[in-house]
């Protein structure tokens, strides 16, 4: 008799309870094995990070609202779980967001290239970015962000849009905003700085405090993206809303027309949050400091947004310095369900003897947030304390 083919299924359809088969070798997989029963739901995040589209079904076709049942798996195969090493995994899971960070990146770029010799090619290819950021957004239940770094001492436009949507879509998502809404507002977030590239050089890359007349020129940067994008009659009004007004705050002292937050739609709130987060963040090199600064200045935002963008990033969000109650030092990487034990990248305090700790494995507490002033140039150095601080999606937590 012939041997039944396995049924195979698209990753959406996995539910806890099935054993299933990997179209993946052993070794080129995170598990090491083939066949996995579904126990937690820690696995199929994993599985739908691997470079798959479906897998097939052992058994447990019971749990599927379809076809014959078929020959269960030894059962040892249950055991599979308890072969993961989780760290390994969080490590490639941090790998995995910050090449897809990088790609996002080089995406907008080749974007903010095209603006005014093809428009409707830079549309397509923003239209592309966005599905790509939805699916990451959504990849699993609950938000995780990650800590990604790309070496640098200074906020480049595209990085800086890229970690604004991933702020900006988690917090909608958090609002129970529809995809075509968190649509809109991921490109609007990649595009809100684009008038920048109508801004000298010399004033936007300036270290030093600007003139009055340079500050004045920067705050032109909005009209001048609304002017560059809005041309092509091809990006909705939403979008075109938020390029033009990111700037503006809830009591009217923002820019360019002093919008109070009646007149401001809700996707440019939003917007406007995670961008002023994102700038006090890199004025003041410290997450929880540009967060208590942002509280200090609430009527400013919505105060419902603001919450959702404090349980976004966690008690410790990712870049946070921290004191360990082993005297060690570290960074925080990654959110965990968990709040108080994210994964941490830690040394002594002269910066030797650096490690990855899952703090939810072990016995030992963060005891205090720290400052950079605080380091040795040698824990700075292992810590890369100095480098932008920008936020990815992450698709594993334990």
């Amino acid at each position: 008799m012939a041997k039944q083919e396995l049924l195979q299924i698209p990753l959406s359809n996995l539910i806890i309870g099935l054993t299933v088969k990997l179209p993946l070798p052993w070794t080129k997989n995170p598990f090491f094995i083939n066949k996995i029963k579904l126990e937690q739901q820690s696995q199929i995040e994993i599985i739908k990070g691997l470079d798959i589209d479906f897998v097939f079904v052992v058994s447990g076709h019971d749990l599927l609202p379809i076809i014959d049942e078929e020959t269960s798996e030894p059962e040892k195969l249950e055991v599979a779980a308890e072969e993961v090493d989780f760290k390994a995994l969080a490590k490639k899971s941090m790998r995995l967001s910050q090449k897809r960070s990088i790609k996002a990146i080089n995406d907008s770029r080749n974007i903010f290239a095209n603006v005014v010799s093809d428009p409707e090619g830079m549309y397509r290819e923003s239209a592309t970015l966005v599905e790509d950021l939805l699916a990451h957004l959504i990849e699993t239940d609950n938000v995780y962000l990650s800590l990604v770094d790309h070496g640098e001492k200074d906020v480049s436009i595209t990085s800086h849009g890229v970690s604004i949507a991933v702020l900006a879509m988690g917090i909608a998502h958090l609002n129970n905003m529809s995809k075509s809404e968190i649509r809109d507002i991921a490109l609007g977030s990649i595009l809100h700085d684009i008038g920048k590239l109508k801004v000298p050089d010399a004033i936007r890359r300036k270290q030093k405090d600007l003139t009055d007349h340079e500050v004045n020129f920067m705050k032109t940067h909005p009209s001048l993206g609304y002017d560059l994008v809005s041309r092509s009659g091809l990006f909705p009004e939403p979008i075109l809303d938020i390029i033009l007004h990111h700037h503006e705050f809830n009591d009217g002292s923002g820019y360019p027309d002093g919008l109070r937050e009646i007149k401001i739609p809700i996707a440019t709130q939003i917007v406007s949050l995670a961008n002023h987060y994102q700038a006090l963040l890199h004025q003041y090199q410290s997450p929880q400091l540009a967060l208590g600064v942002l509280f200090k200045r609430s009527e400013y935002h919505n105060e419902k947004l603001v919450s959702m963008l404090v349980k976004l990033l966690g008690i410790y969000p990712p870049g946070t310095l921290v004191k360990l109650s082993d005297e060690q030092i570290g960074k925080v990487m990654m959110t965990t369900s968990k709040v108080k034990k994210p994964h941490v990248w830690t040394c002594n305090v002269s910066g030797g003897k650096p490690r990855l700790r899952f703090l939810i494995d072990e016995d030992v507490e963060i005891v205090e947030v720290i400052k950079k002033e605080t380091l040795t140039d040698g824990a700075v150095k292992t810590l890369q304390a100095d480098n932008v601080i920008n936020f990815y999606f992450n698709h594993f937590s334990k």
